[in-house]
């Protein structure tokens, strides 16, 4: 099996590379953080004028038709320059609704605005005592005439705070934890009776708490089957898994480099600490990490294709365990190696530790997977 990138797939890297290389050193990603929603509109534009917005769209949609590989590759860059921009809720999640489940009318009304950058999306799952089980579903939907009327809260909704439009989880029958009776539904973020809270997370991404009271939307609203929506949940949520797992490694390859520059750098008793062999040694530990992680997030890439949904799902989270094992092994020596110097809000690597934190519990952490795996027997 070939794993070269082909012509094309090497432009794309190298000019989202040399994109962020001019607009997103850590000092412009400070001043990002602080401008209104915690990401820049100009560089967001930048996304979209370069085409990177409309990359997996269909180009009866407007967009490239590119596949995952694309879609990962630029997430390992966006995971090296610790980019803050909504790319993930987005085009990943929100795009990845929209094309999958999303009829004619919907995407013809979601996905120009899209791929120009006018609009954002966000994808609101997450319920108080949910966890990561995308049946916990407790929010409502009604019917009410041709309509549908909306009400729950849903918590830690990433970039929720400046989405334009909600896709929104919620029972339409059955009871909680019902495998069946969940409809997704688009919302607009200032529909009468959504409230927004939004709030920083740790990582230095912005992510909100909504509440939905009487929120009435049209039949239009629904994507795909409002009684049988997790089957499409559990597919685009798994698009985003791969997606984070390139993420990841983009986020681990540039902490291993700046480790590796630290170690030639500082110097201790008169020499360079990186002449010790015992420091040597653990960075080549991380680089053994790095890698194994990188050959699982391929693996899940390609899996993305995977026509069986168990299959799909089965790989998807044997790469989120190994990435998780990694970016922890990885991003604890890290700022070990720095020493106290890594904890500092200063310097970049502390900031890359918290974003693979971040990561690493999003959608499922490492014993979640873990657990998935064990579950459904042997990977080949």
């Amino acid at each position: 099996m070939d794993f070269d990138l082909s012509e094309e797939q090497r432009l794309l890297k190298d000019s989202v590379d040399g994109l962020l290389a001019d607009s997103y050193d850590f000092d412009q990603r400070k001043k990002y953080a602080k401008e209104n929603g915690g990401w820049s509109k100009t560089v967001w534009n930048k996304l979209a004028e370069q085409g990177l917005l409309g990359l997996p769209f269909s180009e009866a949609d407007g967009g490239f038709g590119a596949g995952a590989v694309e879609t990962a590759l630029v997430m390992e860059s966006l995971g090296k320059a610790l980019v803050l921009e909504p790319y993930l809720a987005t085009v990943v999640l929100g795009g990845g609704f929209l094309r999958h489940g999303g009829s004619a009318e919907q995407k013809a009304a979601h996905i120009p605005s899209i791929i120009d950058g006018s609009k954002t999306l966000a994808f609101a799952q997450l319920e108080k005592n949910s966890r990561y089980d995308l049946a916990d579903v407790t929010t409502t939907a009604k019917k009410k005439g041709s309509g549908w009327v909306i009400d729950g809260e849903k918590f830690v909704v990433l970039h929720g705070e400046t989405a334009d439009t909600l896709i929104v989880s919620a029972r339409t029958k059955g009871n909680r934890r019902d495998h069946s009776g969940i409809g997704v539904f688009l919302v607009p973020a200032n529909a009468k009776g959504v409230t927004v809270k939004g709030y920083p997370t740790q990582d230095g991404m912005r992510a909100a708490d909504i509440r939905f009271e009487g929120v009435e939307v049209g039949a239009d609203a629904v994507i795909g089957d409002p009684e049988n929506g997790l089957p499409l949940i559990e597919r685009v949520v798994d698009e985003a898994r791969i997606a984070m797992c390139a993420e990841a490694v983009g986020a681990m390859d540039e902490s291993l480099k700046s480790t590796v520059e630290y170690l030639k750098t500082r110097k201790q008793f008169g020499v360079a600490i990186g002449q010790f062999q015992t420091l040597q040694h653990r960075a080549a530990d991380m680089f053994v990490a790095l890698e194994q992680a990188r050959s699982m997030s391929i693996f899940a890439t390609m899996a993305s294709d995977f026509e069986d949904a168990k299959e799909r799902s089965k790989a998807v989270a044997a790469a989120k365990v190994q990435i998780g094992k990694s970016l922890k092994f990885v991003g604890q020596q890290a700022i070990q190696l720095h020493g106290g110097v890594g904890m500092t809000m200063e310097l970049k690597i502390g900031h890359y530790f918290k974003r693979l934190t971040m990561i690493e519990s999003t959608f499922g952490d490492t014993d979640y997977h873990l657990r998935r795996v064990s579950e459904a027997g042997n990977l080949v």
